[in-house]
């Protein structure tokens, strides 16, 4: 168990229900700060009800969710709402408002969260797009560019605010393979590049064995197993050996 100074997110036996469905069930797990841990599980296993958790959008109803030391639950507006700016979320659709432009999508949460000068967000929306490597794509509108491009303007959109967590969900949804490798790479570079820590819920091996330094697996609403990536697809557990087809 890494210390409270290096980790960053943790999870003390969550439980959520929404109605007669108890999706999380007592889940716990811990994210040190510049890791990438990867969540692989079934449809309905709770990886998305989780993230949501992490970012303050639901509360648990038993369990704690602690980001750097603030319990999600008791924390304030004010504080939730400044922990929130510190994080990024990749959504499974790139969820791009379609009468903007790229660099409007981009320029649109530093307008609303930030006292940048127009300026100041132009040269940083520009900055963000060659992290990205699309820097000619600030002018189109996102029904001129590819799903692959779309991605990438998600994770722009991301990055944008410059925060230290990321979360995304299912980020290779929708793409094939060769666009969602170029993905992929460019996940584990911008985590390395910015030593930002991030949490992949993914279900593609190839994605999670490009980008994550550990895996969790979660079964029935709790984390069933956790492995560096360098031994979680060899694995014993049943129910992972079954889920993985190994």
């Amino acid at each position: 168990m890494p210390s409270d100074a290096d980790t960053l997110i943790r999870l003390e036996g969550v439980h959520k229900s929404f109605g007669d469905q108890h999706i999380l069930r007592g889940l716990s797990f811990d994210v040190r700060r510049g890791q990438c841990l990867g969540v692989m599980g079934g449809s309905g296993s709770g990886k998305s009800v989780t993230l949501r958790h992490v970012i303050g959008l639901l509360q648990p109803d038993a369990g704690r969710v602690v980001v750097d030391g603030q319990d999600m639950a008791q924390t304030s507006e004010a504080d939730l709402a400044a922990l929130r700016r510190r994080m990024g979320y990749v959504f499974q659709e790139s969820a791009l408002i379609n009468w903007l432009t790229v660099a409007e999508n981009l320029a649109l949460p530093l307008e609303e969260t930030t006292d940048l000068k127009p300026a100041e967000i132009s040269d940083r929306v520009a900055h963000t797009l060659g992290l990205v490597h699309i820097p000619d794509a600030a002018d189109k509108f996102p029904n001129e560019i590819s799903g692959g491009m779309k991605k990438r303007v998600g994770l722009a959109r991301a990055l944008i605010t410059q925060p230290e967590i990321v979360l995304y969900d299912e980020p290779n949804a929708g793409l094939d393979p060769r666009i969602s490798r170029s993905i992929n790479a460019l996940i584990r570079e911008l985590s390395d590049t910015l030593e930002v820590t991030s949490l992949v819920v993914e279900h593609r091996i190839d994605c999670l064995k490009a980008v994550a330094d550990e895996v969790i697996f979660m079964h029935a609403g709790v984390a069933l197993v956790r492995e560096p990536i360098e031994t979680f697809f060899d694995p014993d557990e049943p129910k992972l050996k079954e889920f993985l087809g190994v």
